[in-house]
This record gives C-alpha cells, structure tokens and sequence, in this order.
C-alpha cells in the first residue's frame, strides 16, 4: 500500500510538472499577432525583436491586460512631460497615473522603439550585441526601464521558454520565417489584429517589406529640410532633376553629384533628394539594413557618402550587406558585416 501510494504521488507529481511545460496559449496568440512587428522595429532600430516580444508580453499580460484594451499601449509607456498624445489614466505604482494611448499598435510598437533610441540613458543598450538578450534584459533593469526588481529574469524566461530568439534571428537574416520553433507547430502565416478592425493574414515577409515602406514614405516633411545638417527635399517619382536644379539654383550636375547617381532626366522612384553635398560621418551610430535596401539607399536615408559607408564597413561597391546587418555609420565597425546570400 505505501509503494502504491508513493508511485501515485510520483506520477501525479509529473503530470503536474508536465502541465506547467505547455506553452500558454494566450501568450502563443501574441507572439504569431505581434511577431513581425517586433521583426520590423529590430530593423529599423536595432532593438532585438527577442526583448521586444517579451517586454510586450510580460507588460500587456500577453495582450489580456485592462490598460492594453483601453489604449493600445504594450509597453507600460507613461505620458512623460514630453507626451502630447492621446492618454489614459491607470494605477499602475500610484493610484490613476497617465499612460500613452495609441490608435493601433503598430503605434504603440513604434512609440517604444523612439523612446528607448531617443532616451539617454538607454544609449548604451545599442551598443550590446543584438543576439545578447540577457544583457539587453539586465541593461534594461539598470536603466530604469521597470521598477520590478525581477524585470531582468523575466524577460529573459519569457525568451527562453517560447523560443523569441528566432525572431531576433529572422530580423537579422540567420533565419528564414517558417522556419522558428512557433512557426513548424503553429502554422506559417501570422496575423496582426487591431482591435476593432477585422484582423489581416499575410506572410511574415511581405508584412516586413509593407511596414518598412510604409516607414519610409511618412517619415519626410515636404518641401527642404535637413538629414544629418545636409540640405534635402523628397521629391515623387516622375520629376524632373532639371526642374530640381532651377528651383534651387543649383548646376544640375552637381544633383547627380552630390547624390552619387547617374545622370538622367526624371526621378525614377519616390525618394531623397540631397541639394548639397553629404558627410563623411553619419548622425547616428548605426543602420540596420532593411529588406530591400541597397548600399546607395543607406547613403541617402543617412546623409552620408558611398564612399564613408563602404570604408567604415569594409565593404567593395559591388556587395550588398544581409538583411538585419548592423553598419557603422561615424568609424570603422569591427569587421564586414554579413553579406546577403549569393553575394
């Protein structure tokens, strides 16, 4: 009777353990919603999509939280003196505090990534490896970024026990999408679903390429303005470079000069224009290489010339950086980086 009872014990044991192994369903949701957001906002920021996935996780309830339903804020965001959006009040440390409200959370994915690149104290994050994300998630307790003083150990679980890394792989070009632990048991396609609108199913892929244009058309005011302190205008496909020239009493070939083009007539594609010549050291540290994105589309959204580009990378003309790639845009890096496959 006591072996009996002991081997009841023990097997009732396992199958406990066993329950507490199985991946939350609710949380699987979140990451096959929100994964090929996080891919994109690694992209275009740096920020592993690895801690982007478990940050939203952990600070939404894996999307069930009351403050995430009212305001579509998936990262904790507070208003801050410099917010002048729409906000929410939530208790959170003290009673009916101020949150960031968001139309989507495309918006709220986007917010995050800003904040973190536009915040100081949080500089030094991007000079960690990518694939490190248990120091991204202890350089993220040090800076402030929570207030749980176990922050760090759970992201860093989270990661672990649902595989997020993948998606830090794919953003970088290691791994192909389908190929992640989610996608062989749960199916290839994702879908992001806004509240209120009827939810969109596209391969991961396409949804990268879709929301990296969608970045690039809207993030340029019209008329000229300034990248890097280099004059600029985004001019739309089909416009003349002489008439770019006349207006701005510029030589016209000084245009192709200064953007390190060949000489033609009209403009072949929405893109930046440079009405004065571009730096040899960039604003910002680093560019993460976006699909689609050649070496002369670097040179132009930074503001910097071909030649820097290549020298700070050790790079020839001819090669073509992989997706997800880190390049070095004021010194040298530490080496080439990875080259996109058949290059």
């Amino acid at each position: 009777m006591q072996k009996l009872k002991i081997l009841f014990l023990l097997f009732a044991s396992l199958a406990f353990k066993n329950s507490f192994a199985q991946p939350d369903p609710v949380v699987v949701e979140y990451i096959k919603k929100y994964k090929d957001l996080a891919i994109a906002e690694m992209q275009r920021t740096g920020i592993p999509a690895s801690i982007k996935l478990a940050q939203g996780i952990h600070e939404t309830s894996a999307g069930t939280s009351d403050l995430v339903k009212r305001s579509n804020n998936h990262f904790g965001l507070k208003c801050k003196a410099e917010w002048t959006g729409m906000t929410v009040k939530h208790t959170d440390d003290a009673p009916n505090e101020c949150f960031r409200k968001y139309d989507s959370p495309l918006d709220s994915y986007k917010d995050q990534s800003n904040y973190l690149k536009g915040t100081p104290r949080y500089a030094s994050l991007f000079e960690i490896d990518p694939t490190d994300y248990k120091a991204w998630a202890f350089g993220l307790k040090k800076a402030g970024y929570a207030t749980n003083p176990k922050y760090s150990q759970v992201l860093i679980k989270l990661i672990e026990d649902y595989d997020l890394q993948d998606y830090t792989m794919i953003a970088l070009g290691k791994l192909k999408s389908g190929q992640e632990t989610l996608a062989k048991n749960e199916g290839k396609n994702s879908e992001i679903i806004i509240p209120g609108e009827k939810p969109v199913v596209m391969p991961p892929e396409a949804e990268i390429v879709a929301y990296s244009k969608k970045e690039t058309k809207t993030d340029y005011p019209g008329g000229e303005f300034k990248i890097n302190e280099t004059k600029v205008i985004y001019v739309k496909k089909g416009t003349s470079y002489l008439s770019i020239a006349e207006k701005y009493s510029i030589p016209l070939a000084r245009i192709f000069e200064f953007n390190e083009m060949k000489v033609q007539e009209v403009v072949e594609k929405d893109q930046l224009i440079y009405i004065m010549r571009k730096r040899k050291v960039g604003l910002n540290e680093q560019h993460t290489v976006k699909p689609g994105e050649t070496l002369a589309d670097i040179a132009q959204t930074e503001a910097l010339r071909i030649e820097s580009l290549l020298e700070y990378n050790f790079l020839q003309p001819n090669m073509q950086p992989a997706v997800g790639s880190v390049l070095y845009l004021r010194s040298k890096g530490p080496g080439m980086p990875a080259l996109a496959t058949g290059k």
